[in-house]
């Protein structure tokens, strides 16, 4: 209960956080301007000017210029020689499984990784009014020519799934380079998607909802659930096809209680399951899948170290 009323005061707090409805065009400073971090001053500190309303079904904003150029190129550098292509949940079992919906490539960064990260973690929950604690790892991700992700929905249908910090109830997600053509972010289901206006340079996909293109450096948020915590079928979401060029993107998936263990929990020596689903994950494959989750780091064991054998005498 103090969890769910946690995330509902969260979600209420961001319905009234300061956003404009104006153009891009109108927000002084932001095109192409690089964020500058100079010494004394916070590095993930918000800046609402640059936050634009763009949906209340469902509710999505985005961030002019959220990351630098410089951040961009890091986290791409960071993955670019660990991609693994993309899985998806099975709606059923809650197994991470290969599916032709999801065309991608992908890794996920460990949480605080190095400086960078850990203030672009700090700066997503300053912006989000969501504990740090609640995110998942980010994932990057990879769309070459022709790859996508068709129209899904962030919150879970599996039981299994749910047990790992409960639903997400928000997504960010950050666009590390721009697209010469589609690789558009899509809601089929938005109530504004009739009132966009349509151009040439949108893909034939973007044309079937509201439409975010990607611009490097640009991170959209959005919600999957309602204030009151209950799902939002309008959340549903896709990654158009890259027609040319290529995308890269950066995904921050945040749930209604903590996903992970505090980095700074101090080590108990116990290896034990903390999760009555850790067997069925640790056949599933999720010890290396997932092994921050389930064995976890030099700063904090895992909630599955017995399934995934990592115990010692």
């Amino acid at each position: 209960m103090k969890s769910h009323n946690l995330i509902v005061l969260s979600l209420c707090f961001l319905v009234l956080f300061p956003c404009f409805s104006f153009s891009s065009d109108q927000i002084p400073g932001w095109v192409g301007e690089n964020r500058i971090l100079k010494k004394g001053i916070l590095s993930n500190a918000v800046d609402p000017t640059r936050v634009i309303q763009l949906s209340w079904h469902p509710r999505a904003f985005i961030y002019k210029g959220f990351l630098s150029n410089e951040e961009c190129d890091h986290l791409i550098n960071l993955a670019r020689d660990n991609l693994e292509k993309s899985m998806v949940a099975d709606n059923e079992s809650g197994k991470s499984v290969e599916s032709e919906v999801r065309t991608s490539s992908g890794m996920f960064l460990s949480k605080a990784q190095d400086e960078i990260v850990a203030d672009i973690e700090a700066r997503i929950a300053a912006w989000t009014f969501l504990p740090v604690e609640n995110g998942e790892s980010i994932q990057i991700l990879h769309y070459e020519n022709g790859q996508k992700y068709e129209p899904h929905f962030d919150y879970f249908h599996d039981k299994a799934n749910q047990e790992l910090g409960g639903h997400r109830v928000a997504t960010v997600l950050m666009y590390l380079s721009n697209v010469e053509r589609g690789g558009e972010t899509v809601f089929p289901n938005a109530e504004a998607k009739m009132s966009q206006p349509k151009d040439d340079s949108m893909s034939d996909c973007a044309k079937n909802g509201y439409t975010v293109k990607p611009f490097k450096g640009d991170a959209l948020l959005f919600f999957s659930l309602h204030p009151d915590a209950t799902t939002d079928p309008m959340s549903l979401h896709g990654s158009c096809p890259v027609i040319e060029g290529e995308k890269w993107s950066a995904t921050k998936w945040i749930h209604v209680r903590a996903f992970e263990k505090s980095l700074i929990q101090s080590k108990t020596g116990d290896c034990v399951d903390e999760n009555e689903n850790c067997s069925l994950w640790a056949k599933a494959g999720e010890c290396e899948k997932n092994s921050l989750y389930m064995v976890g780091s030099n700063n904090a064991d895992g909630y599955c170290r017995k399934s995934c054998n990592v115990c010692t005498s």
